[in-house]
């Protein structure tokens, strides 16, 4: 029965949830008590007092640690104010409001009192629109705020992201989410963990209209709600979800129904989908319950979870999954079994658990995503929607350039730089990474200079790009002013990555140096400094580990962790970093094992929680030295670290990742120094269609031993089949307005022809590519010719400003459309969406096609390119 309590429509069982939990974190905050919920000792009104209560009754830990309770009243506050205000607020049933408008957390995206902000963005805006209109009118605003480009995984902040104007999916999706609540329009992020059929992931945004959920790429306006280049590549995924903070009830399907958050399952709207049932068994038979079952697709050449799941009464896990080719782990203690299943050929499986020994030698198999879909009949628009659409597009990008011009310039840069005698080029390095930031970075180094010489940069210099855009002086200040009396005691690279730099992981950057020096008893200081594992000592004994409370693992900052004295294991690790950083200790997480290590008597220790009586240095290791295929053909692909191989060491049942540099390509050059234990390394070879060619290979390091380990692909069907005809004669456009033919542009070459769309993700992550493997293009001298539409030459788009593109990539318009109808006729146009890309040879024959969002792209092509030139 339903009650109508504090204005909210709630049954009994769930008011009386709300409370217990409420009360669970009281308790488990205590040590917060004041500053998280004081607030409660204020005049509330019941509607206020009871939606306080259910964000923090489902609010994770880093939150509880981190924040005041002023900022969650202000924000409860506002919301419930904007709800009364908009004219469809009384429209937005209860549930709806608490699970997808009340949240203030999108993603693990740093929080801020923005909601109001957003609203007087917007409110002029959509006040006199629908539900729908308003979804479609947001976007536009977001994409006049942001838009894409690749980077690191924290999440900045809707406001940061404004600031900046450039984002991954997830922040930008994270913007739209937070705009859209801002007008009491029911907004969830979206997202398939990881792409079967192309490396990476992607993020977008479910809007409430009048009933209805509609999806929209955020900050990639359409003409009409559920449209957007992601369509495409989501009738291939496998899962699509959403994380809910709270138990949440439906009425979609649920994959994970956690004590402290729901996860969603959303597939059955954008693809095809099966359930399949996976049973768990020991040797005799018998259902093994509590077992945790990991689902992992193949994704930047390691074997990735979709969906962790345990094992019911029966020992069974049942998931809904598209039709493509799962690896699935179970592991219960010390047993576990793996299977390789396909979802499109049965839906019951069984997996025998043991105690097995890791398998030697090599493993080969094939891993198949679901196939391409057609799209549905689309509704029809009149060209005269499309022109309007068009325009705005034009018009939100010229917006979006003319805030981007407020930035530093270069020769702002340099003066600055001439000012303070720094080197001009890394002055204005750090400058432009800065963007919308860079007046504030400006004047930390112009205040700072004078007294700290050359470490103010330097300190900029440590951080990640992304830190630029969101680190303001009270922490640079921070940083600086109590890390260099430190700094004569090390060397310039060791101190400034180990003790000068404030991040660790991937937490939000906060002052913490001062806090912890003089929150630290002088005493405890001394020991620290002269023995590291009495720190680890103290954390072990006062650090509480709650794993299953924080589902952004890492996302706390120390300075709030310390406080709370509670959080998850690696939170735990950082916080120890910051300290022995804070202290004059350089400290870091293992760059490939992410484990706490400390810098003592010129040698990396770890920090060993798990044996703090033990002070000796890092764990015994051996080298494996990897050896070159002598078979591997001349168009084989450049080994990369996560683009075609990894490492994965085995820990209590499960493989777990090293986590060397993405795409690094020195793999031969110099031993691999790893932990003696048990290793798997994967290596995959994508294909045209998305399938991918997998060999694993099994080996152990011993401690103190060099070993060989051969890196060999398994590589697809060599032959290059004449499959179209481009035509010589074909004509473009020049940037500088002179007309050239196919012929003029490739010299007799053969060439990469491609249609993008600029300001598109998919186009985006293809210059990008290209952009990487640039010496390799170079060296092979193949014309890259880049096409691009009218509409695509909006304002934001500068040719000049793609740095690091291969020498021979030309933009060019393409009036006729050529590329396009080459591409159209060789390939299924119910399924095909830009970009196109095609190759031919020296003769105009076409060697290959491909369209739409897949990401290897570059790589393909290089390879096609490079047995073309075989060919001669």
């Amino acid at each position: 029965m339903s009650l109508t309590t504090a204005g909210f429509s709630l049954d009994e069982e769930t008011l009386t949830t709300i409370e217990r939990k409420f009360k669970e974190k009281q308790q488990l905050a205590n040590a917060r008590k004041s500053e998280l919920f004081s607030v409660f000792e204020e005049e509330l009104s019941e509607e206020e007092r009871l939606a306080l209560k259910f964000l923090y009754a489902y609010m994770p830990l880093n939150d509880l640690a981190d924040y005041e309770g002023s900022l969650f009243l202000s924000h409860v506050r506002k919301t419930l104010e904007i709800r009364g205000q908009m004219p469809w607020g009384n429209r937005v049933p209860d549930h709806l409001f608490l699970h997808f408008v009340l949240p203030y957390r999108v993603n693990n995206e740093n929080i801020e009192d923005s909601r109001g902000i957003l609203l007087d963005e917007l409110y002029s805006r959509v006040k006199h629109l629908s539900m729908e209109e308003a979804i479609l009118e947001t976007n536009h605003w977001c994409y006049e705020k942001a838009t894409y480009v690749g980077n690191d995984p924290r999440t900045v902040s809707p406001l940061t992201l404004i600031r900046t104007t450039l984002g991954r999916c997830g922040e930008e999706s994270t913007l739209a989410v937070a705009a859209l609540r801002s007008l009491c329009i029911p907004a969830r992020q979206c997202y398939t963990p990881r792409w079967a059929h192309s490396d990476s992931n992607h993020a977008w945004v479910e809007a409430w209209a009048d009933g209805s959920w509609h999806f929209i790429g955020a900050c990639e306006p359409e003409p009409m709600l559920n449209e957007g280049w992601f369509s495409a590549p989501a009738r291939r995924a496998m899962l699509i979800n959403t994380r809910v903070p709270s138990q949440y009830p439906g009425p979609e399907p649920i994959t994970l129904a956690h004590e402290w958050y729901t996860e969603i399952n959303l597939l059955d709207g954008y693809a095809p989908s099966r359930t399949i049932v996976v049973r768990i068994q020991d040797r005799e038979g018998q259902p093994v319950p509590g077992t945790v079952v990991s689902f992992q697709v193949y994704n930047f050449a390691e074997f990735t979870p979709i969906a962790k799941l345990t094992s019911d009464a029966q020992g069974e896990v049942s998931l809904t999954t598209g039709y493509g080719d799962l690896l699935v782990r179970a592991v219960n203690g010390s047993l576990w079994g793996e299977l390789k299943l396909s979802v499109s050929e049965q839906d019951d499986y069984t997996i025998t658990i043991g105690e097995y020994e890791q398998q030697d030698g090599i493993v080969e198999f094939d891993m198949v995503p679901p196939p391409e879909q057609p799209a549905d009949e689309a509704t029809a628009v009149t060209e005269e929607v499309l022109q309007l659409h068009r325009n705005r597009l034009q018009q939100g990008a010229a917006i979006r350039k003319s805030f981007e011009d407020t930035f530093v310039s270069e020769v702002q840069s340099g003066k600055i730089a001439a000012e303070l005698g720094l080197p001009v080029e890394r002055v204005w390095d750090v400058l432009r990474k800065a963007r919308g930031n860079s007046h504030e970075i400006a004047a930390f180094l112009q205040e700072q200079t004078e007294s700290y010489g050359e470490w103010p940069l330097r300190l900029l210099e440590s951080l990640n790009d992304k830190d630029l855009t969101d680190t303001f002086r009270p922490a640079l200040i921070d940083h600086l002013v109590n890390s260099v009396p430190y700094a004569d005691s090390f060397e310039v690279e060791l101190f400034s990555d180990y003790v000068l730099r404030p991040r660790v992981l991937f937490e939000m950057i906060g002052p913490y140096k001062q806090y912890f020096q003089e929150t630290l008893l002088a005493e405890e200081i001394e020991d620290y400094r002269l023995d590291p594992t009495k720190l680890v000592s103290d954390l072990l004994e006062k650090f509480e580990i709650v794993e299953d409370m924080t589902y952004y693992q890492g996302s706390a900052m120390p300075s709030g962790s310390y406080r709370l004295l509670k959080g998850d294991r690696i939170s735990r690790d950082i916080l120890f970093v910051a300290i022995c950083r804070s202290i004059g200790i350089p400290a870091r997480l293992h760059p490939s094992e992410r484990k706490p290590q400390y810098w003592l008597n010129d040698v990396w220790h770890d920090a060993r929680f798990e044996q703090v009586s033990l002070a000796k240095p890092a764990a015994v290791v051996g080298e494996v030295l990897m050896k070159r295929d002598p078979g591997a053909p001349a168009e084989a692909e450049e080994a990369a670290y996560f683009r075609n191989f990894s490492f994965a060491r085995l820990e209590n049942g499960w493989y777990q990742s090293l986590f060397y540099p993405h795409g690094q390509t020195n793999v031969y050059d110099q031993p691999f120094e790893l932990e003696a234990g048990r290793y798997r390394m994967t290596a995959g070879t994508r294909q045209k269609d998305g399938s991918v060619l997998v060999r694993m290979t099994y080996f152990t390091v011993l401690e103190n031993k060099r070993s060989e380990l051969l890196l060999s692909f398994r590589y697809p069907n060599r032959e290059l089949p004449v499959i179209g005809k481009a035509d010589q004669a074909w004509k473009f456009i020049r940037q500088d307005g002179t007309a050239a033919s196919l012929g003029e542009l490739t010299q007799g070459r053969s060439a990469v022809l491609a249609w993008i769309e600029p300001e598109r993700e998919p186009s985006k992550h293809l210059l990008r590519e290209f952009k990487e493997l640039a010496a390799s293009y170079d060296a092979l001298g193949m014309p890259i010719i880049m096409a691009i539409g009218e509409e695509g030459w909006k304002a934001s788009f500068d040719p000049e400003s793609y740095e690091g593109l291969p020498k021979a990539l030309t933009f060019v318009r393409d009036h006729d459309v050529v590329i396009q109808q080459a591409a159209l006729a060789l390939i299924d146009s119910s399924t095909a969406s830009l970009p196109f890309v095609v190759v031919v040879d020296q003769d105009g024959g076409i060697r290959y096609v491909t369209a739409g969002y897949k990401l290897g792209i570059g790589s393909e092509v290089l390879r096609v390119g490079t047995q073309l030139n075989d060919e001669k």
